[in-house]
């Protein structure tokens, strides 16, 4: 179980995302002493930290900066403010993504997800069925064969496999494109989920995608 350290003095946001979080199957850690922030994420044993901008004393920029000189662990930030210089601070200070508040909670799971298996896939692969998955190299292997995918064809992969054995929506599938800066359309969309299948049939998984009419796809 991946372990989320919340650094947000907002007492209502924090027990909103605590809630979510949880209920998502992350086990969550929140800072509520703001006079040694930095001290408790530096000692803290998060697989990820959501760190707000605007924090009483030293704000979220300098507590980055400040981390990012001796720990990798992968950041996102939170913000209300929408100014474009936020964001280039934040990503030039280190951070691993950036969403501003009020956020649409599937597509902050969605991003924490995408950070967590992005850090995570320079020392691990997964095992779908018998099929080898790198999300280093964006390939599905399985004996002797390889099949590489676009980067398309992998965020779509990564959200079903994700979610696998759940009824993944196809506005959910966009979202997650339209997330990594993948701007398709619907039938762009068709095109790439036909492309998946064709590949995971080539090494024996034909049946691995199901579509459900009017509802979205399911990873079997």
């Amino acid at each position: 179980m991946n372990k989320i350290l919340i650094i947000e003095d907002d007492r209502t946001l924090c027990a909103e995302l605590s809630n979510l979080l949880e209920k998502s199957g992350y086990a969550v850690e929140c800072i509520r002493d703001f006079s040694n922030a930095y001290m408790q994420m530096e000692a803290s044993d998060a697989d990820l930290i959501l760190l707000d901008i605007s924090l009483p004393g030293e704000n979220g920029e300098a507590l980055l900066q400040k981390y990012r000189k001796v720990k990798e662990t992968p950041v996102i930030m939170l913000t209300s403010r929408t100014e474009d210089m936020d964001q280039v601070l934040s990503m030039s200070y280190g951070a691993d993504d950036y969403i501003t508040k009020p956020y649409n909670p599937t597509i902050l799971l969605l991003r924490i997800s995408a950070v967590l298996k992005r850090t995570a896939k320079t020392v691990q692969t997964e095992m779908y069925r018998d099929i080898r998955v790198s999300f280093l190299k964006g390939s599905l292997a399985r004996g002797g064969q390889e099949q590489i995918l676009t980067k398309n064809e992998m965020i779509i992969f990564q959200v079903l496999f994700d979610r696998q054995g759940e009824i993944v929506s196809r506005d959910d599938l966009m979202t997650a494109l339209w997330d990594n800066e993948e701007y398709i359309n619907d039938n762009a969309l068709s095109v790439n989920i036909s492309r998946l299948r064709g590949k995971l049939a080539e090494l024996g998984a034909p049946d691995a995608i199901e579509t459900r009419k009017k509802q979205g796809y399911v990873l079997k």
